[in-house]
């Protein structure tokens, strides 16, 4: 296997699992409907890292890095939603 193979495949590996890891998250709170154990400064965090990840592969003209980081935006971003929509505060 060529070096530019073998970095394709990993490089592939590594966005499919970065993008596919918030996925439980997402279905066990959208099957119970409570994302009080959801720290909400992480996935802020995890959504501004994301967006300047793109802004990065924008700026150096790389496909591979916007595409991945875009989906994985989404998928971050789509914790965070439903934090804010599933949230619960004990007061």
């Amino acid at each position: 296997m060529s070096a530019n193979l073998a970095a394709s495949v990993v490089g592939t590996a590594a966005a499919l699992l970065s993008i596919t890891s918030f996925a439980p998250q997402i279905i066990k709170i959208w099957r119970e409907k409570d994302a009080s154990s959801v720290s909400l400064r992480t996935y802020v965090v995890t959504v501004t890292g994301f967006s300047c990840w793109i802004a990065y592969g924008v700026m150096i003209k790389a496909w591979p890095v916007i595409a991945s980081n875009t989906a994985c935006l989404l998928m971050s971003g789509a914790v965070l939603a439903l934090k804010w929509r599933f949230g619960r505060e004990d007061h």
